[in-house]
């Protein structure tokens, strides 16, 4: 536990609203929250924390910001969400103690700038992983409904004015959802999916029971899960270990019929034996809100398919982002100044 009267030089390394940078200072007045709102690139819409590529910083500017950045104990954000420019600034300064990133998936981040092991042990990194659970579990949601309801085909009638037969929609208490991934988002969701009436698996690595999962799974034994179940929502970060894990040989399993929701990282998921699972029919529905290159290429073909839901990573956007990972930055701040542990410390090794 630090001393009661230490203070910490946070700098605000992205652009963040001044009401913003005034409520950190209220949740936690330990912090000297340093900003200088001249120097941000403006903001396109919510949380676009790169800010605008167009609006560049003239020579002068650039050394305020560098100087500004070197002189912090504690960082909100990646400098302009640039690798080069954590890398730069960590190199810069022997007196950082922690890097929150606003992404999510910030250990993809922290790992793209090469940090030497002593950085690396120096530096806390956190993200804002959980902040965006609650928006990435409606997606994940709405995208299993979609599935289930039949979507494209309403679609497909309404455009042609073609009234049919009646035919019969799954209804989601009477479906197996397999979430692929516990952690913040995957817990939200499972409290969402239990509430409709779903029954609901989990993979874990723990062990550890989560409300509204009926069923742990050991993540070994996914592919064999996967052959029991009616849709999979996976919500897992991208690392070198949850490379293509729901792959030819998980999608290969699934029952005809699947309904596939993708919130976590895009290179969970591999395309072309997705593509090939949709061709043959074990999957009806995918709901896609990250690819593993974006923007989504103009030749993919999961742009033509009407089994297929394109949502431009951005199911996470909304009206509060902001001030949830400007709140999660002050709380995390007060656990680092009383020395207890920090909520979504990216871990070093496998960066997520």
């Amino acid at each position: 536990m630090t001393d009661a009267n230490t203070r910490l030089r946070a700098v605000v390394a992205v652009p963040l609203p001044e009401e913003l940078c005034r409520l950190i200072e209220e949740l936690e007045p330990r912090l000297d929250v340093i900003r200088d709102h001249e120097l941000y690139r403006p903001m396109r819409g919510p949380a676009d924390w790169t800010g605008d590529p167009a609006v560049t910083r003239t020579p002068d500017q650039q050394q305020r910001f560098d100087a500004m950045v070197d002189s912090a104990d504690v960082l909100f954000g990646i400098p302009d969400v640039d690798p080069d420019a954590l890398a730069r600034t960590v190199a810069a300064n022997p007196s950082l103690r922690w890097v929150m990133t606003t992404a999510a998936g910030g250990g993809a981040q922290v790992k793209a700038a090469g940090l030497s092991r002593e950085a690396l042990a120096r530096i806390v990194f956190t993200t804002s992983a959980g902040v965006h659970g609650s928006s990435l579990a409606e997606f994940a949601v709405f995208g299993v409904l979609a599935g289930a309801k039949n979507l494209p085909r309403l679609l497909d009638d309404q455009h042609d004015r073609r009234w049919p037969g009646r035919w019969q929609m799954r209804q989601l208490d009477e479906l197996t959802v397999l979430i692929v991934g516990l952690g913040g988002i995957g817990t939200e969701c499972a409290r969402r999916f239990s509430a409709l009436g779903a029954t609901v698996w989990g993979t874990t690595r723990s062990g550890r029971p989560v409300d509204g999962v009926d069923r742990l799974v050991p993540i070994d034994e996914l592919a064999q899960a996967a052959a029991s179940v009616d849709a999979i929502v996976v919500t897992l970060p991208g690392t070198e270990q949850t490379h293509h894990l729901v792959g030819a040989e998980v999608l290969g399993a699934i029952k005809p019929g699947g309904i596939l929701a993708s919130v976590g990282r895009g290179s969970v998921v591999d395309e072309q034996a997705l593509i090939a699972a949709l061709d043959e029919g074990r999957i009806s529905f995918a709901a896609l809100d990250v690819f593993e290159v974006e923007p989504l290429p103009v030749d993919s073909p999961l742009w033509n398919d009407p089994r297929v839901l394109v949502s431009p990573h951005t199911a996470a956007l909304d009206s509060r982002e902001e001030e949830r990972i400007a709140r999660r930055f002050a709380a995390d701040a007060t656990r680092f100044l009383d020395g207890r542990p920090m909520k979504s410390v990216v871990d070093t090794v496998e960066f997520y």
